[in-house]
């Protein structure tokens, strides 16, 4: 338990980060999401707001410059040279969820953490999912999201998700065969899906 990382994979709307927040408070470790735009930023001197436009976006000249060898991550930052933005970022998102993970235990959201940290033991993996009318509603009451135009925002939302994913690790995001537990928000309370991931990392 002192040392086990959560990480959490979700579809918009189904309450992945407040999940992730309170297993996060219960455990009493560090949580990430936002936060790591402003470590990101922080390292590299770059504006937050630059990072927060493209923040689980992917762009498409990564993978030439990691197979080219233009890249290294023992290089420092300067090395990235004239990279987009959206690939600056995720490899300072790499960088930073890895140094996170050798301090301790933690719950970190998003920015493909599972697939960053798939080589270690300690790292349990989840996804929240839940069917489009639970996540309009959830929408419009977390986010104040148009009612009209939550469907919409949803499925742009997790496309843009799913294609970052895909990108950065070359996985098909949402995969049950990806996470160790994915889980219905719809089906069960909030509370209980915090004890029910809790109980899971007990057993591990």
């Amino acid at each position: 338990m002192d040392r086990m990382i959560v990480t959490i994979g979700r579809q918009f709307g189904s309450g992945g980060r407040s999940i992730g927040e309170k297993v996060a408070k219960k455990l009493g470790v560090p949580f990430y999401d936002k936060e790591l735009i402003s470590l990101a930023a922080k390292e590299s001197g770059i504006d937050p707001d630059i990072f927060k436009n493209v923040d689980e976006k992917a762009a498409n000249s990564l993978l030439y410059s990691l197979s080219m060898g233009l890249y290294s991550f023992g290089s420092g930052f300067q090395a990235m040279g004239d990279l987009p933005v959206n690939d600056k970022l995720y490899l300072l998102q790499h960088k930073i969820i890895k140094d996170i993970a050798k301090k301790g235990a933690c719950v970190i959201v998003g920015r493909c953490a599972d697939y960053v940290l798939r080589e270690q033991p300690n790292v349990v993996n989840i996804f929240i999912y839940a069917d489009m009318e639970y996540r309009k509603q959830e929408s419009v009451k977390r986010h104040g999201i148009d009612a009209a135009r939550a469907e919409h925002i949803i499925n742009k939302t997790d496309k843009s998700r799913a294609n970052y994913y895909s990108f950065y690790s070359g996985q098909k995001w949402g995969m049950a065969e990806n996470y160790d537990l994915c889980i219905n928000s719809a089906k069960i309370d909030e509370d209980s899906i915090v004890d029910l991931i809790i109980a899971y990392i007990k057993r591990r």
